[in-house]
């Protein structure tokens, strides 16, 4: 079973990881909040803040 990952931001570091993290065969679905255009290329991008913790906390449970 592949990993799950949340990206948290929405900058060019997070594309960075996005991009990188897109391209492992481990990675089974990445989520970015709240992403960019750049980042939805690779991953499904929630309309999260990223000041949002208790949002952010209940996706991740």
């Amino acid at each position: 079973m592949g990993k799950k990952v949340l990206i948290v931001g929405q900058g060019g570091r997070e594309h960075a990881l996005a991009w990188k993290l897109a391209q492992s065969p481990e990675i089974e679905k990445l989520y970015a909040a709240p992403g960019n255009p750049g980042i939805a290329q690779m991953a499904e991008c929630l309309s999260i803040k990223a000041e949002d913790i208790e949002g952010l906390l209940a996706f991740a449970q």
